[in-house]
């Protein structure tokens, strides 16, 4: 198609702006899926990184984030005599607010046994809490605050020394920290009290017939630990998954439009040379081929442009915000590239509605 290149290249400026337009709105629409996803993993992470493969909460409480959980007493020893359950590991969970430098920071409180398991999964500096008193930070939290081992953190009134870093545990909603149970229960003022059981079972356990047991005991709920991430990404995504898809179908507007535009205009500066072609016998689909030619190079250049500038982006974005996470599936490259086709097959329509109405006589009288 050597009139469509012609076209397109005789006025660069206008081109680089076609692509330019596009790459940003495929840029944006990637950051945006991106940060999705980042999301959704960051809502999830403690249960994903979690020992075992259920999760026991107090009766109707079916999410580990939105809710607070208080188990009856002796749950924990009638769940490890079930047929199936290996161990029992109890957590004590509740939202903190924080006070650090006049900044009020939400953070999520783990209580764990650090002989059993259930807090961080990745140490980074330092060693788990062994004394009273002692607390393991997120990293990106104690970086954002100039905070570091040895350093004390006010929790519920009381000085915690930071013991031990940890990764993967920071969010932009909020962080986990974790202490000892012991000293968790003191913080509320809740001898003995354990909010959720994280339970491991043996290979070939019967998972269903394990639930259901469980079930049976009173005032508990028990739930897989993917039931139990599905509930929390309903919970917690679906107030900005919303937002956020809008504003994707928001670029992918905009990036139409931007092609539909220059593109049109290139198609009515060149009514004549159009006109000409159909009076010596040119047909309406060879010419829609010449428009959609220049659209589907813009938006195809553009989407490549767009994703790459997208990764650099986000590689920006989360070294200066770490605890913004932002995840590109490889999926999402190639539906950034069928994006960019949707924007070229759609703004061709105007422009080819203007060469389908076009009159050979009219042009030369003109």
């Amino acid at each position: 198609m050597s009139l469509a290149r012609r076209n397109l290249f005789q006025d660069k400026t206008r081109l680089l702006l076609s692509i330019g337009g596009v790459a940003l709105a495929v840029m944006l629409i990637l950051i945006l899926k991106g940060f999705l996803s980042g999301m959704n993993r960051q809502i999830t992470s403690y249960i994903d990184h979690s020992p075992g493969s259920i999760i026991v909460a107090q009766e109707d409480v079916v999410n580990l984030l939105g809710a607070t959980s208080l188990l009856p007493e002796g749950v924990a020893q009638k769940a490890e005599t079930i047929r199936g359950v290996d161990e029992a590991i109890p957590i004590l969970s509740q939202f903190i607010i924080l006070d650090l430098h006049e900044k009020k920071q939400p953070a999520y409180m783990i209580g764990y046994d650090p002989k059993q398991g259930g807090g961080p999964w990745e140490l980074i500096a330092g060693r788990e809490p062994r004394s009273k008193r002692e607390i393991i930070f997120d990293r990106v939290l104690a970086q954002r605050h100039g905070l570091n081992l040895g350093d004390q953190v006010e929790v519920m009134g009381q000085d915690f020394t930071i013991v031990g870093l940890s990764s993967g545990t920071a969010s932009w909603m909020t962080s986990f920290f974790f202490v000892r149970k012991q000293d968790a229960e003191k913080l509320l003022l809740a001898p003995g009290a354990t909010s959720f059981l994280l339970l491991t079972t043996s290979d070939g356990a019967n998972q269903e017939d394990i639930l259901r047991r469980l079930n049976n005991l009173s005032g508990v709920n028990a739930l897989t630990k993917r039931q139990m991430a599905a509930n929390d990404l309903k919970l917690f995504a679906k107030v900005f998954s919303a937002p956020l898809k809008l504003m994707v179908g928001i670029a992918f507007l905009v990036g139409t439009m931007v092609v539909g535009l220059i593109i049109y205009t290139a198609t009515v500066e060149r009514q004549r040379e159009y006109g000409v072609i159909k009076a010596i016998g040119a047909k309406n689909r060879f010419l829609y081929q010449i428009v959609v030619t220049q659209a589907l190079f813009a938006s195809i250049a553009g989407s490549a442009l767009g994703i790459l500038l997208a990764n650099g982006a986000a590689q920006w974005i989360m070294s200066v915000r770490p605890q913004f996470l932002i995840v590109f599936d490889p999926v999402d490259s190639g539906q950034a590239l069928l994006a960019g086709l949707g924007m070229a097959l759609i703004a061709s329509i105007f422009p080819t509605r203007v060469i389908a109405s076009l009159a050979p006589a009219e042009v030369f009288r003109k």
